[in-house]
């Protein structure tokens, strides 16, 4: 019974990393497909192109993951088949026990003519009682034989059941172990492949450094506008909560003139004084920013780690600096990250918010800044734009389509800025 528990148990625990694993290696497999498709866009250019192989570069890593999930199954059936193995032989060492019991009491019962030896058993009562008592014990006697056959065809079934499953889990494992085999054929054609892609950019050093200038230059250019638009935003707040705290020194200016005028007349009709009425209190004001905004903010801020992708697709990009993908020893800085996708795919804005500015720029296509109280998100590299400034835009709003460049890549630039501080959007976008 313990091991039977054991065993339940294990099944139990074994099924939950099992549908685990099938979720992971489903979702990998989407993602898999997923850039097949952006791979597919980028290589179907005469020349080869950073966008290549950074889709190369990807499509690697998902297979390396799945050749790791593969190995997980493998190790999962293992102990799953250990674990039918135990249930297997705890049913064969219980059948064993039943059969070897029945076929003792089939013995004893040869032994001695079962049919007359009954009826000598009972005729040879002494009083009717006693017989009846007699014909109850056989009667009993003769079901527990019968309980006791049902009870080994029973068992027998478990065991050929324990039995099938057992040959199934083999025939999973070598299904599994045939599609790791597969998968780790084509990870090494996609590194032959990601080689002869390098090999072929690094002698296009001259051509390299020159878009990196270009980069540098569009890139140099967006974060002036973004800082533009983040200080006009800035002197905006200020103006506002300016102007507001000016209308309150007018207002309480007003109430104090009005108090004297009746106080006067009051004076000289003998009445007493109204006593002043109690100051205003200064309204709590967080950088300048209105109440809407102070609460956008404040929920944009619990939102980290699970805000929605703009666009579907891999990050081809980190932020920060990082080493050139071909160069060696030439570093590249990223204000935010790059989404590599398929060419036309929807861009959507991340939250809810207002547009700040839509504008096109050299080298980054449309750009568009929607504004989240202080906090700002930008999607560049963007044609078919479908929001204005002024208009607000909800969570997973289209706002319009990325654009595809000469080379064939569809790239999607997306940043996350608070007030003049730029942010990693990774540590903002649900994982993936």
């Amino acid at each position: 019974m313990l091991t039977f528990i054991l065993c339940s148990l294990a099944g139990a625990y074994a099924q939950k990393s099992r549908e685990q694993l099938e979720k992971e290696k489903s979702e990998n497999q989407s993602k898999i497909r997923e850039i097949q498709s952006i791979l597919k866009q980028t290589s179907s250019q005469k020349n080869v192109n950073l966008g290549q192989l950074k889709a190369l570069n990807q499509q690697i890593n998902t297979y390396k993951k799945q050749i790791d999930l593969l190995s997980d199954d493998l190790d999962l059936l293992n102990g799953e088949l250990k674990v039918l193995e135990k249930k297997r032989q705890s049913l064969d060492s219980s059948l064993n026990v039943l059969k070897e019991e029945y076929g003792h009491m089939i013995y004893e019962a040869s032994k001695r003519n079962a049919y007359f030896n009954q009826l000598v058993f009972l005729f040879s009562a002494g009083t009717f009682n006693q017989l009846v008592l007699r014909y109850k014990y056989l009667k009993q006697y003769t079901e527990a034989r019968q309980g006791q056959a049902k009870e080994i065809g029973a068992l027998q079934e478990k065991v050929m059941n324990e039995r099938r499953r057992i040959t199934a889990k083999q025939n999973q494992q070598k299904t599994v172990l045939n599609t790791r085999v597969t998968e780790n054929t084509k990870l090494e054609g996609l590194k032959v492949k990601q080689n002869e892609v390098i090999q072929e950019l690094s002698q296009k050093e001259v051509e390299l450094r020159k878009q990196i200038a270009e980069n540098k230059r569009a890139t140099d250019l967006l974060e002036a506008n973004i800082r533009r638009i983040a200080e006009r935003e800035r002197r905006e707040r200020l103006e506002r909560e300016r102007r507001e705290r000016e209308e309150r020194e007018a207002r309480r200016k007003a109430e104090r003139e009005r108090l004297a005028r009746e106080n006067a007349e009051r004076e000289k009709k003998g009445e007493a004084a109204i006593v002043e009425a109690p100051k205003e209190e200064e309204p709590v004001i967080s950088s300048g920013m209105s109440e809407e905004e102070t609460t956008l903010a404040s929920s944009f801020t619990a939102s980290q780690a699970r805000l929605p992708w703009p666009v579907k697709g891999f990050v081809s990009g980190h932020f920060g600096q990082r080493p050139h993908a071909v160069l060696k020893g030439v570093m590249v800085d990223n204000l935010g990250v790059d989404i590599q996708t398929t060419a036309g795919e929807p861009v959507r804005s991340v939250y809810d918010g207002v547009v700040l500015d839509v504008t096109e720029m050299p080298g980054m296509g449309n750009v568009v800044a929607i504004q989240h109280g202080n906090y700002m998100t930008i999607y560049a590299k963007m044609n078919g734009v479908t929001v204005r400034a002024g208009q607000k835009v909800k969570a997973r709003e289209n706002i319009g389509r990325v654009a595809t460049d000469s080379d064939g890549t569809s790239e999607l630039q997306f940043q996350i800025w608070k007030n003049t501080s730029r942010l990693n959007p990774e540590s903002w976008l649900i994982r993936r």
